[in-house]
């Protein structure tokens, strides 16, 4: 389990427009986790600006990025789907789908013109976007009695500790979430304040959503 970036947005709301010699590039773009989801998108785009000459998309699917494809929707090879790809590429992105639908406007752009035109829609629109940050955490569940629970929260907000909600009954269950690496040092930490009357259990790790700007 590692870092990775995606959106958040996992539906079509997002939408920004590019206009150059009277050429319109209209973005859309969303979060998907298959190649069924990417397809379903993109043949949804289509559908509705099925007045559109191009409809080009591009999408990079799991958390190595393994899975890439691109299609020029019939502009010339090379010029639309492979800069939108490149743009998903160079925002570190993986788990998206984007589609630049271009309506012609009577004037060629020529190759050079049609890839900074595709690279640049592209990238209004991820712009637009919502970007996460995928990141692994440990569960570390600290169950302490209630005379502990104000020095350990003192605890975890000194040291900028998440978490998520925590169990009340007889005692306290923090259920705290911590880089992976820290897990260790953690459990010392609350081991020696709480002069181990602390019952600790690490669990499973997770990835937790961090908004980041790009």
């Amino acid at each position: 389990m590692h870092t990775y970036r995606t959106i958040e947005e996992q539906d079509d709301r997002i939408e920004t427009l590019y206009e150059i010699q009277k050429s319109k590039f209209i973005t859309h773009l969303a979060h998907v986790e298959s190649e069924d989801a990417a397809r379903e998108f993109i043949q949804a785009m289509k559908k509705r600006y099925f007045d559109a000459r191009h409809n080009c998309s591009a999408y990079v699917l799991g958390e190595n990025s393994a899975q890439q494809k691109s299609n020029d929707d019939g502009e010339p090879g090379g010029t639309a789907g492979n800069p939108i790809l490149e743009a998903i590429k160079k925002n570190g992105l993986t788990n998206i789908v984007v589609v630049v639908t271009r309506y012609f406007g009577g004037i060629k752009l020529g190759a050079g013109g049609l890839i900074r035109a595709y690279s640049h829609a592209a990238v209004c629109g991820i712009a637009a976007a919502t970007v996460l940050e995928m990141t692994p955490f440990a569960e570390l569940a600290v169950t302490i009695d209630y005379d502990l629970l104000a020095a350990c929260e003192h605890y975890q907000r000194q040291n900028n500790i998440r978490s998520s909600e925590a169990d009340y009954s007889d005692n306290v269950t923090l259920n705290l979430l911590v880089p992976p690496a820290d897990a260790e040092s953690v459990t010392a930490d609350l081991t020696n304040l709480t002069a181990g009357r602390a019952k600790i259990k690490q669990g499973a790790e997770k990835l937790i959503a961090l908004p980041v700007n790009i």
